[in-house]
């Protein structure tokens, strides 16, 4: 049996797992991700042709892989969102991204750099990777598929799945403060790249980025929905492909301007999903976007689960796992919990929200662009073993409380909607929803 007969029977074979696990795992302490990490592990001790798997010498197969999967799903993060966009409506989104996030790389900069004794330029790196929550790995907190009604999303899945959406564009500036202190200071400190900064990777690929989604979303929108010949009003033919055209014409434009390209596909989303909110081709768009990131997340998940199987965390101390789980346990829920007060989320769902910080696909892609541009004083493979520790822990710990903790919140909204009805009637998705926790 050659490497290549195997990989084809692991291709037939992962596909089909993707189309029945999310099914099977409905409702169960487990998650699809969970399974093909681990099958990924288990695949390393049977006999088989399995090809070595080394993110530090094959750099540039992971970051475009990692990039594809993250702006497919932006794409369908996007389009999933019913709630309209609005400074009140996205209350707790623009908490998350403009407190948690910042606060979160902060404090785990200062960590990284006090525990592992890493330069500054590495310790602001791991931070800024570990920033983004994924919107890839845990479909138990996101929102469903679109639906007619504005008001049918609860406060949680909402607001996980809109601050994934935007800040898996928005680490990208923190990404790059730690490649312009590297370049201007080595392993030392300097704020003379401070200013550039500011205004290139924070103002201008910022505004690039929601400008330019901005415009290839409305325009697509009036293509798809308004366009005068029926040959070119897209939403006629049904087609699901046309999510992608969309994802990479919003992504490869944005990037020629030098702007944000993972902030133009989930603005670009948002702004197709507006142009005719109620319309059906919408489900289209995004059922295709879904199955085609699934795929991509079990292919990648199965990966990393070999990688860890082939020796991925040899190089983890004990202070870089301290890292990890410090942010996943204590600064992540610490910072989101916080940043919450005044919003429309109800107690329980503030821990919720808080809590399910998932690091994931965007953490690996972050890494992996990061390290092919600078030089950051520490081995790779360390910075590969702590953060692949960290998004491990993530999908095992996130992915099997997700459902268990979701369907809870679930029944208790059902359970508070059915007492304020009359005797009898069935309140509708919206009211359930509407319930606050």
């Amino acid at each position: 049996m050659t490497t290549a007969d195997f990989l084809f029977m692991l291709l037939g074979a992962g596909a089909l797992a993707a189309a029945v696990l999310p099914r099977l795992v409905a409702g169960r302490p487990l998650s699809m991700p969970l399974v093909f990490l681990l099958c990924g592990i288990a695949l390393h001790l049977l006999p088989g042709p399995v090809p070595d798997i080394d993110p530090v010498t094959d750099r540039v197969w992971v970051e475009h892989l990692t990039e594809m999967c993250v702006v497919v799903s932006l794409m369908g993060a996007g389009l999933a969102l019913n709630r309209p966009f609005g400074r009140l409506r996205w209350q707790s989104t623009w908490r998350q991204l403009a407190i948690t996030m910042p606060v979160t790389v902060a404090v785990t900069g200062l960590l990284a750099w006090w525990l592992l004794d890493w330069p500054p330029a590495a310790a602001l790196l791991l931070a800024a990777v570990l920033a983004p929550t994924d919107p890839v790995l845990a479909s138990e907190v996101r929102v469903g598929a679109p639906t007619d009604s504005e008001h049918d999303e609860d406060e949680v899945r909402f607001a996980l799945t809109s601050e994934a959406g935007l800040n898996d564009g928005l680490a990208f500036p923190f990404v790059m403060a730690a490649c312009a202190l590297t370049a201007a200071a080595g392993t030392g400190f300097s704020g003379s790249w401070i200013g550039d900064w500011l205004l290139v990777e924070v103002a201008y690929r910022c505004a690039a980025g929601v400008l330019a989604g901005l415009a290839v979303g409305r325009l697509l929108g009036w293509l798809f929905f308004r366009a005068g010949r029926q040959a070119l009003r897209l939403s006629e033919h049904r087609e699901g492909f046309v999510a992608l055209g969309a994802t990479f014409l919003a992504y490869g434009v944005t990037e020629l301007v030098h702007g944000y390209g993972f902030l133009a596909v989930f603005v670009a989303a948002c702004a197709i999903r507006a142009a005719e909110h109620d319309h059906g081709y919408h489900t289209v768009l995004h059922d295709f976007v879904e199955q085609v990131e699934r795929l991509l997340t079990a292919g990648l998940l199965f990966l990393l689960g070999a990688y860890v199987a082939q020796g991925a965390l040899a190089a983890l101390t004990w202070q870089g796992a301290l890292v990890g789980l410090l942010l996943l346990l204590v600064v992540r829920p610490l910072t989101g919990w916080a940043a919450q007060f005044g919003t429309a989320a109800g107690p329980r769902e503030r821990l919720v929200t808080a809590f399910f910080g998932m690091r994931g696909i965007g953490t690996l892609f972050y890494l992996a662009y990061a390290l092919g541009t600078h030089e950051f004083h520490v081995p790779a493979e360390e910075l590969w073993a702590v953060v692949t520790f960290t998004v491990l822990v993530s999908v095992v710990l996130h992915g099997t409380t997700a459902s268990p903790v979701v369907s809870r919140l679930d029944r208790m909204r059902l359970r508070r909607a059915r007492r304020r009805r009359p005797e009898g009637a069935p309140p509708d998705e919206a009211e359930v929803a509407g319930e606050r926790l």
